[in-house]
């Protein structure tokens, strides 16, 4: 299938230029992370996530609902292909949050873009901390993005994607330039939105951007983080003001599920993550 373009950018509502460029491609990555939220409903709720370009563009464009990282960056690499981008997959593995040397599968997905001779990395399925523009191909240099400042340094035969947060430097995933393919991120996509461990399983998150701020909710807390400013946290206190939030803040139309409401009371009993 080839991506309805017209659909997608009226989805991001990107109106700038179409050619393969670099001014291109920070208009098309902004806009969609400001437009199609970061979100596991689907996991959540025991519904499918299906990553055949059909399916994304169903569930991500037509039905204006979000996705985690295989579905976003899927997304946009349909997108940039069409256009006439040279994009290739990359996967990583998680450290946000956790000791600089843990092991962890590769269960993350982002894109190298090639503009010319010059690679640029792309993710827009990051979560909390999601890229707001590309990223040069460059080690040890600090670049601006429209949100936090965030560097690439080099890690044990791999790269480290970092961003500056609460003054300091923080590790968010550790990545190869082995190309990937839809069958490796189906591995991994069945794992994390089937096993009952998995966070995307027994948990509930989003994230949207906006200017000058980022909105997460982990569970029934939901916390705005000012770009210059504080963080504030507040807890959510019925399914009806959870739905609400899903469905004002992140722009999400939740799914009609038979368990839907009972899945939302459950995640008030839950701790933020």
């Amino acid at each position: 299938m080839t991506i309805d373009l017209e659909s997608y950018f009226e989805r991001i509502d990107y109106h700038g230029d179409r050619t393969a460029t670099l001014e291109t491609l920070r208009g098309i990555h902004l806009a969609h992370t400001k437009a199609i939220p970061f979100e596991n409903l689907n996991p959540f709720l025991h519904l499918p996530v299906l990553l055949d370009a059909e399916s994304l563009q169903r569930k991500l464009v037509s039905e204006r609902r979000g996705g985690y990282c295989f579905e976003q960056n899927l997304l946009l690499s349909h997108a940039l292909e069409a256009l006439g981008f040279r994009v290739t997959g990359l996967a990583a593995r998680v450290m946000w949050t956790l000791p600089e040397d843990a092991i962890t599968p590769r269960s993350h997905m982002l894109l190298r873009v090639d503009i010319g001779d010059e690679p640029y990395l792309a993710d827009v399925g990051f979560g909390g901390l999601t890229l707001t523009g590309p990223l040069r191909f460059a080690l040890d240099v600090e670049q601006e993005t429209p949100h936090e400042p965030f560097r690439l340094i080099e890690g044990d035969q791999s790269y480290v994607m970092q961003a500056f947060v609460g003054g300091a430097w923080r590790s968010l995933y550790r990545f190869t330039l082995e190309r990937q393919f839809l069958a490796d991120y189906q591995v991994t996509n069945w794992y994390l939105s089937n096993h009952p461990e998995s966070r995307f399983v027994v948990n509930l998150v989003a994230a949207r951007v906006a200017t000058g701020r980022r909105y997460a909710l982990r569970n029934h807390e939901l916390a705005v983080h000012e770009l210059h400013g504080a963080t504030t946290r507040r807890p959510l206190t019925s399914a009806t003001e959870l739905r609400e939030t899903l469905e004002r803040v992140f722009g999400i139309s939740v799914p009609k599920a038979a368990d839907a409401d009972a899945a939302l009371a459950r995640v008030l009993t839950l701790q933020p993550v």
